[in-house]
């Protein structure tokens, strides 16, 4: 399999008085079609580490590549062109654009791309009737659910087939329910090829991952590899 992410004894301190390291030496890597969970109490790096993964944070020191780009080489202006080429974002509190259809809040996720507007809803819709949303397209963003509305950030994030997807609690704000169709839906788009880091507190979304990552005190605690039926 492809290396898509690697982290190489990766540090990042924040200047503050005194300095606040969050991550304090994380070396790991991430191959093509993985579906990893990194789990942690609060305060363990998590948050830091998804920002460094996403690269939207540079580290302290050490290395990181994204889909064989090392990103300390790379220019802001070049590391925004490495996200919108390889890299889906799924956050807790969805972003999506208040009074916008299902279908126009995944579409803009093309909106740099100089593809035409027909060309955008078409992908669109494929997204969305991907995550099971074909049937609310036109909806906008009052008339849908928290679950709807998290299964609108997925279509945006796979949009395009980014290398990697990064969902930051992606469960946060639903209820026990709804949480587990969301973790069933992004264990379907791994079966169809999808890499995703889910990044979350909840050791039992993290529990149903086949890989399993836990970070304390900035640094890897254990990484295990299950067997998930």
């Amino acid at each position: 399999m492809t290396q898509v992410l690697s982290l190489i004894d990766v540090v990042k301190e924040y200047p503050l008085t005194p300095p606040v390291r969050a991550l304090a030496g994380v070396t790991m890597s991430v191959e093509s079609g993985e579906l990893v969970a990194v789990v942690g109490p609060s305060g363990s790096g998590k948050s830091t580490m998804l920002h460094v993964m996403g690269t939207l944070d540079r580290p302290t020191s050490g290395d990181v590549s994204v889909a064989g780009h090392r990103i300390s080489r790379l220019s802001d202006a070049e590391l925004s062109g490495l996200r919108s080429r390889h890299i889906g974002f799924v956050f807790q509190s969805f972003h999506l654009l208040a009074g916008y259809s299902a279908l126009d809040n995944v579409a803009d996720g093309l909106l740099y791309t100089g593809m035409s507007l027909d060309e955008r809803k078409e992908l669109a819709t494929e997204a969305l009737e991907t995550v099971g949303l074909g049937q609310r397209l036109d909806h906008v963003t009052t008339q849908l659910s928290g679950g709807e509305s998290q299964r609108v950030a997925i279509a945006r994030a796979i949009l395009g087939g980014p290398s990697i997807i990064l969902a930051d609690e992606p469960t946060g704000n639903l209820d026990s329910k709804t949480s587990a169709g969301i973790v069933e839906l992004l264990h379907d788009l791994n079966r169809q090829g999808s890499t995703i880091i889910v990044v979350t507190h909840d050791l039992d979304v993290a529990s149903n991952m086949p890989r399993e990552i836990h970070l304390r005190d900035g640094l890897i605690e254990s990484d295990q590899l299950k067997s998930i039926v």
